[in-house]
């Protein structure tokens, strides 16, 4: 079957997004209203910090206001990989705070099992799985890395399984496959919509006064608070929490740190018992290849494939449109790439082909901020590890603003270098573009040339800036 044909149907929507099980859309606020905390974005930064505000202190009025609806931007757009690592990934975290990596993987760790048991608790049915994640192998000079990656997992305490060709290809079967390296108690696999929508319901059972199709055009301090605009009312708030994602900032200093960067997927048909068998993939991890230009896969509930990744798009002037989320061909070139893996599963078809923004920032993991004299904080710049890593970013924007805490007392995650830093401003246009095409450029050269990176990517390498995808 060529690779063309298997798109023949596919549907230009997020898979995720057109569940059933979706709910119907929030009232707009249409007035003006006072509140403890309101909280801006209805993504899972937003959705974490209104709920664990309420855990906090069941007393503080708060409200959430979401442009669109709950869910629909890149929570309801991504793998639904949940990874415990808040600093995409261990080699990134070294490299930036060595001397602190225990400890950030330790919250990470805490983090991961903090969101495993508010899905419980609160009843989310969103296919949580905790199956971990396959990193494999596949090309020779990757090998190297992955040893040396489980070398050091298992010093700072991860079930980290280092996978020869036969071990990783009894997992799941592919001729491409050289071997892996299993996080086994790493990450957990999920329906991202659902887990928006859950926590929408969580929040709103406590409380959480929530209004969609509420845009917040302007901020603006008063002696007693911050007031947010509307486009049919206001929000008086003593405390504001800001979670906006990569669209653009209410806070101008913010546009600087953060770009916007289209990531694309493809969802199968569902598997034949015959064709999950010709696979094996009885444990059901998470997959990642470990290429500078990565794909990520993984079983849904219902045993279809999401197969993602490899192409990051960035468009002049921080392009940021609708029709940017389609993109046929990195939606050819991701689906030669899935049968070239996967050359068994000759004749399956993808039902959805579909694109979404990632808040991207130069370090590759979130960074943190206040402003407006302390009453508005703010967690941005995840680059791809958000499902996790957004509840973090929750419970620091919480300790910014210092919801249930002592006036003045500082917590564990607001000490961390990761938390008190921020990453390098991009630079203007248009050398902001050209820098990102050049890195791009360089990272597949990488990718054919066994691995060696060249002069631009050893530079950024060199200054905090080096980049995989």
């Amino acid at each position: 079957m060529n690779a063309l044909k298997a798109l023949a149907q596919a549907e230009p929507t997020s898979y995720w997004l057109e569940d059933p099980a979706r709910p119907e859309p929030l009232p707009s606020l249409v007035e003006t209203t006072t509140c403890d905390l309101a909280v801006i974005g209805g993504g899972y930064t937003g959705l974490w910090t209104a709920l664990m505000a309420k855990e906090r202190d069941p007393s503080l009025d708060v409200v959430l206001v979401e442009a669109e609806l709950v869910g629909g931007a890149a929570s309801g757009r991504n793998g639904g990989f949940c990874a415990a690592s808040l600093t995409h990934g261990l080699w990134n975290g070294m490299a930036r705070w060595p001397g602190q990596i225990g400890e950030l993987e330790r919250l990470g760790k805490e983090n991961l099992q903090g969101i495993a048991d508010a899905v419980t608790r609160y009843g989310i049915d969103c296919d949580f799985e905790f199956t971990g994640e396959l990193h494999v192998a596949t090309e020779e000079w990757q090998l190297a890395d992955l040893a040396e990656e489980a070398e050091h997992g298992t010093r700072l305490g991860h079930d980290l399984r280092l996978l020869d060709r036969d071990e990783v290809r009894a997992e799941i079967d592919s001729p491409t496959y050289l071997g892996g390296l299993w996080d086994v108690d790493g990450a957990a696999m999920l329906h991202p919509a659902k887990l928006a929508w859950g926590l929408r319901d969580a929040c709103a059972a406590l409380g959480v006064r929530i209004y969609e199709r509420t845009p917040v055009t302007a901020l603006s301090e008063t002696r007693e608070g911050i007031v947010l605009r509307t486009p049919y009312g206001a929000i008086r708030a003593g405390r504001v929490a800001l979670g906006t994602g990569v669209f653009p900032p209410l806070l101008k200093r913010l546009k600087h740190y953060v770009v916007p960067v289209y990531d694309y997927a493809l969802m199968t048909e569902p598997l034949t018992d015959a064709q999950l068998d010709s696979l094996g993939w009885r444990n059901r991890q998470g997959i990642g290849d470990s290429a500078n230009q990565f794909h990520y896969y993984r079983l849904t509930a219902d045993n279809r494939i999401l197969w993602g990744g490899y192409d990051a798009i960035y468009h002049f002037r921080n392009g940021l449109r609708h029709e940017l989320e389609s993109r046929p061909e990195t939606f050819a070139r991701l689906s030669s790439h899935f049968f070239r893996t996967y050359p068994q599963l000759e004749g399956i078809g993808f039902t959805h082909a579909w694109g979404g923004v990632i808040d991207t920032c130069s370090r590759f993991c979130a960074f943190y901020g206040t402003a407006m004299g302390g009453r508005l904080a703010y967690a941005t710049g995840y680059t791809g590890l958000g499902v996790g890593a957004t509840r973090f970013g929750a419970d620091v924007i919480l300790d910014h603003l210092g919801v249930g805490l002592r006036p003045g007392e500082r917590t564990a995650r607001t000490r961390l270098d990761m938390v008190r830093s921020k990453p390098l401003p991009f630079p203007p246009e248009p050398f902001r573009f050209g820098a990102i095409q050049l890195t791009r450029w360089s990272i597949a050269r990488a990718d054919a040339n066994q691995g060696r990176r060249n002069l631009w990517l050893r530079t950024l390498d060199k200054i905090g800036l080096g980049f995989d995808s």
